[in-house]
């Protein structure tokens, strides 16, 4: 949970010595806590002590999430709120509309939306967060307003509604169905009749519960996915959307409306594992199409091809055949292997309890693609590789 923040805590952090404090505590190495809260303790006193030391531990956190402010937040902030980078992606959506975002925490999202949109309104029910949102945005250099009101209520009667509801609990369990979101997500829809939506999500949220939704957007960030965003109302002419980003400021997208047309055909020289946001947005035919692949079997999203799209870690086969353990470690032993990945999809098979009954004990590195192509199950021997 953390520390808990208050309205005077907030005004302190912003003042010329509370920003002086932040700036010399940010200096030190924190490697030992007893000494940390003493040495910050004498700095700047028994009452602003906890809010200075919990601010620079956050913003450590934040590095390489949140960029270009000196933030304020709290941890549970921190937390949930998008990276930078997403954040961003998202906000470029909405740009030259009027956009109220009614959950606006700290203001992780409304600063990128503000950037780009007419007219941008915050607001949320947590006046601590409503003043740090107000730090972030003018440390930011961009202009929003603020408004104390419950997102059911939204102080604002027409433009885009952005939320971002809380998906856990009092007690820190992450909530599955979105009734027990806060606010909950159909509550939500049903305060705002008629208005484009763009709520931002987790990426396992079962999306047959939104049928509001008229895109689903799954989005990832160097690999990982992220999250998902519901729209409503902004419409593109598709339904499931992914969008694949990377730090280096290189994206791509693949929708429903892309072809999903595949070759049968035998196992090619490359195995290619898809984006976790193009599984999750059930596109993957639809990227192998793009990229000349097809599927090893049209239940699994592994896929397979001659040449392995720009950018992605693919495999090459270097041989391949039924999946015994007895064969495969066969294999390993001949090709003198001792440092080994596995990746497995549609086997009922735990990579690491595997791992320790082969036993590799050689010198070369080596990945074992295990999966099934019709009921049989395979084993595909290969090296890994970065495409450029």
């Amino acid at each position: 949970m953390g520390y808990s923040f208050s309205l005077g805590d907030v005004a302190y952090l912003r003042s010329g010595a509370g920003v002086a404090a932040l700036a010399e505590v940010s200096a030190w190495p924190l490697t030992d806590p007893i000494k940390s809260v003493a040495q910050v303790r004498r700095l700047v006193g028994e009452e602003h002590a906890a809010a200075v030391l919990e601010t620079v531990q956050l913003r450590r956190k934040a590095v390489g999430k949140l960029s270009g402010v000196d933030w304020l937040f709290t941890s549970d902030a921190l937390q949930q709120a998008s990276a930078s980078i997403v954040a961003r992606h998202r906000a470029r959506r909405l740009a030259g509309l009027d956009v109220h975002d009614v959950t606006c925490s700290v203001g992780a999202d409304l600063v990128e939306i503000a950037r780009v949109a007419r007219r941008t309104i915050g607001s949320d029910v947590d006046p601590v967060r409503l003043e740090m949102a107000r730090h972030n945005g003018t440390a930011a250099g961009v202009a929003f307003g603020l408004a104390r009101a419950d997102a059911l209520r939204p102080a604002s009667r027409s433009g885009v509604v952005v939320a971002d509801p809380a998906r856990r609990d009092s007690a820190g369990r992450r909530a599955w169905k979105p009734a027990d979101f806060a606010p909950p997500l159909d509550g939500l829809v049903e305060a705002c009749p008629g208005r484009p939506l763009a709520i931002k999500c987790a990426p396992g949220l079962d999306f047959t519960l939104t049928p509001w939704a008229e895109e689903v957007e799954l989005v990832s960030l160097d690999g990982q996915v992220r999250e998902s965003c519901l729209w409503r109302g902004l419409g593109t002419g598709v339904s499931r959307r992914a969008t694949v980003l990377r730090s280096d400021g290189t994206q791509w997208t693949v929708t429903d409306a892309d072809p999903d047309e595949l070759p049968t055909r035998e196992p090619g020289e490359w195995i290619v594992d898809p984006d976790g946001a193009v599984v999750r947005a059930g596109l993957v035919r639809h990227y192998a199409a793009r990229h000349g692949l097809w599927q090893l079997d049209d239940r699994i999203a592994y896929l397979t091809g001659d040449a392995p799209p720009p950018g992605v870690r693919a495999f090459r086969v270097l041989e391949h055949g039924p999946y015994t353990e007895k064969a495969l470690k066969a294999v390993l032993k001949r090709h003198d292997v001792g440092r080994l990945e596995i990746l497995v999809r549609g086997l009922d098979v735990d990579p690491d309890a595997l791992r320790r009954r082969l036993k590799p004990r050689g010198g070369a590195e080596a990945s074992v693609v295990l999966t099934r192509i019709g009921r049989s199950p395979v084993a595909f021997f290969c090296r890994a590789e970065r495409i450029t």
